[in-house]
């Protein structure tokens, strides 16, 4: 076994242009079994932080490692990588290729080269645990786009890896969509998997993570998510505003009988307030 971090940033820095740095000096530790939560603004460096994680992008500067080993980037070092780390894009489609679901999961492992039996094993617990089995034999063109969502999603889960890192898993899907995917992420956490997500949604970062990191300004600043997503200032630097769970906590702390009381959402605050109301306090 490992010790140490699953994925470490030692001084990162990069550019796309020699006198436009996105990245300058960016460390970053994520443990494994961590819920880690990226916000930042658009533009901040959120996806380019994670393509150099995933060895899709490497460092100017700095160096990137993964389970205790520094990434290299040559064939058989992305290869390790890649067995690794996932990363799923915020557009599905820029990773759906394939004419049916089956083969664009199986995709990862058929380049591993393991044998038609694991393949298939691996495609279908894929395919079960992101609920989308029964679209298996389907088109991805004819796909959803939630459902294309999780096809995405299942062809990373099909290479177990040990950190699933998602770009914006939760942008352009209807309530019930988000709520669904997040009870897909609590399951694949509780089989050992690590996920980090990017979201500009800080109440839902504050519903699901135990961690944030906020990448603004060319640096990462990370901490306990109760911490980082109410403190108005970092997030004002990084043009978000604070959630809203961490100021109703301090509000309900000062209400006899609600002190102590943490709802994450509002309809936890409403069923709170229900039976607040039904015991006539």
């Amino acid at each position: 076994m490992v010790s140490g971090p699953l994925l470490e940033f030692s001084g990162v820095h990069f550019a796309y242009q020699p006198d436009r740095p996105v990245l300058t000096g960016a460390d970053l530790r994520v443990e494994a079994g961590q819920r880690l939560a990226v916000v930042g603004p658009n533009g901040g460096g959120k996806t380019t932080l994670f393509r150099l994680a995933a060895g899709s992008l490497a460092p100017g500067c700095g160096h990137v490692a993964v389970a205790g080993t520094r990434v290299r980037h040559n064939r058989a070092g992305l290869r390790a990588v890649r067995q690794q780390v996932q990363l799923v894009l915020q557009d599905p489609d820029d990773q759906l290729f394939s004419a049916s679901v089956r083969q664009d999961v199986s995709f990862g492992p058929v380049n591993l080269g393991l044998a038609p039996e694991e393949i298939r094993r691996r495609c279908d617990e894929a395919l079960a645990a992101l609920g989308v089995a029964s679209l298996a034999e389907r088109p991805t063109h004819l796909l959803s786009y939630g459902q294309r969502k999780r096809v995405a999603i299942a062809g990373a889960v099909a290479m177990r890896p040990r950190l699933l890192i998602l770009d914006e898993p939760t942008a352009g899907l209807d309530p019930a969509g988000v709520e669904a995917l997040l009870q897909t992420l609590d399951d694949l956490h509780a089989g050992g998997t690590t996920v980090v997500l990017s979201t500009h949604d800080v109440d839902l970062a504050f519903r699901w993570a135990n961690a944030v990191a906020v990448v603004a300004g060319g640096g990462v600043r990370m901490m306990p998510a109760a911490e980082g997503l109410a403190d108005t200032g970092l997030l004002a630097a990084a043009d978000l505003l604070p959630a809203w769970a961490p100021l109703v906590h301090r509000v309900l702390d000062r209400i006899p009988g609600l002190a102590g009381a943490r709802p994450g959402s509002a309809a936890d605050l409403a069923a709170l307030l229900s039976a607040e109301a039904q015991a006539g306090r």
